[in-house]
């Protein structure tokens, strides 16, 4: 349970790292980022923005104002001396604060074992544009790891079983298998990729050091 909470706790951080959102929109984005077969309540989201809110994660801004009577056709904007609707409030605001972009910092500079997992892996993913290169290769890595090992036991664990179960079953075994199959291509690609962004790094570093001395010299000659 309490992983699902960091899962969530992380993705809203995310998403507030690039603009405040107010609760109705967070939750959206929320939704597409994980996905309707993991959506999020309100009844599960509220009480992970109070538990940010009370560590100092986030915090609350300005309420965006309340729907008001009547608008004005050309412009939109409310109409002379109309008042917001009774007992309607504004839609409270939510932003990251320091200590929140630290924090999120942190964790998306983490890369052990929770990292890969099936809870967590999308959300993680979803934030590859603000990890360094070395973490998204170690994570990519761990999760194509823990896949492969999955592969192997469900492969044997069909080995054993063939015999024993019906049509459908073994169907539904085999399409379990190409899901996997199919992911852990899709794995070796990126590592792949992430691999030859660190290698191009390391040698424009290195080009820079040998470079160094050479421009100093010419510079004093």
């Amino acid at each position: 349970m309490r992983s699902r909470s960091n899962v969530l706790e992380t993705a809203v951080l995310g998403l507030l790292s690039s603009s405040p959102l107010h609760g109705y929109e967070l939750r959206k984005r929320l939704n597409l980022l994980l996905g309707s077969f993991r959506a999020f309540s309100y009844g599960t989201l509220y009480p992970a923005l109070k538990s940010l809110v009370a560590r100092g994660l986030i915090e609350t801004a300005d309420p965006e104002p309340a729907p008001t009577r009547a608008t004005t056709p050309s412009t939109g904007r409310p109409a002379a001396g109309t008042k917001p609707l009774a007992g309607r409030r504004g839609r409270i605001v939510y932003r990251l604060t320091a200590e929140g972009k630290e924090h999120l910092q942190t964790t998306l500079a983490s890369a052990g074992p929770a990292a890969w997992e099936d809870e967590s892996f999308d959300v993680r993913f979803a934030f590859f544009a603000q990890t360094d290169a070395e973490t998204r290769l170690r994570i990519l890595e761990g999760r194509r790891t823990r896949l492969t090992e999955r592969l192997e036991a469900v492969r044997e664990s069909a080995a054993r079983t063939r015999e024993r179960l019906d049509e459908y079953t073994l169907e539904l075994q085999r399409h379990g298998l190409e899901q996997v199959e199919r992911e852990v291509r899709w794995l070796d690609g990126l590592i792949t990729t992430e691999r030859d962004r660190v290698s191009g790094r390391d040698r424009d570093r290195n080009a820079g050091a040998h470079d160094a001395p050479a421009q100093r010299n010419k510079e004093r000659g």
